[in-house]
């Protein structure tokens, strides 16, 4: 029954990819890693912001409004980062606009913790390039060698 078995599946052929394997290429076309610090930094500011320290807990006016609103700004723009890669840097810039003004909005932007995680997310979700495909850089490579006005890529003459 074993053998059976075995030799049913050696016949299908190749093996489907994996979950592991789909995720990791969907991850490392969009700017996975920045997205995801931007997000956690907003979950981290939330919850430095939820404190309290005895019986001590105060949030009135506009600084109770912040402690709520920068943190889930975050994890909205670490989320549409990763959605919509196309936009990167403008929710890159925004999460590092953010993140800066969280030193004074939200406990010392979560306690400097925050507001680093944030940075260096924003950082990487602005910097983050897609490869260029194949055709793309072979469609570049043809334009370059077909185009009168640019310079030759290699001169034949010593």
């Amino acid at each position: 029954m074993l053998l059976v078995n075995a030799s049913a599946h050696a016949e299908i052929g190749p093996a489907a990819p994996s979950r592991r394997s789909a995720f990791r290429a969907w991850s490392r076309r969009r700017p996975f890693l920045g997205g995801t610090l931007t997000a956690l930094a907003g979950v981290e500011m939330f919850f430095s912001g939820q404190l309290d320290i005895g019986k001590i807990h105060v949030q009135v006016g506009i600084e109770g409004l912040q402690a709520t609103i920068i943190p889930v700004l975050l994890v909205l723009l670490g989320v549409l980062a990763v959605a919509m890669p196309v936009h990167r840097i403008f929710y890159g810039v925004l999460a590092l606009a953010v993140s800066v003004y969280s030193l004074i909005g939200v406990n010392l932007g979560g306690f400097f913790l925050g507001m680093l995680l944030s940075t260096v997310g924003g950082v990487l979700v602005v910097s983050w390039m897609p490869k260029p495909t194949d055709d793309a850089t072979a469609e570049k490579r043809d334009s370059a060698l077909f185009d009168e006005s640019s310079p030759p890529l290699a001169s034949s003459r010593s």
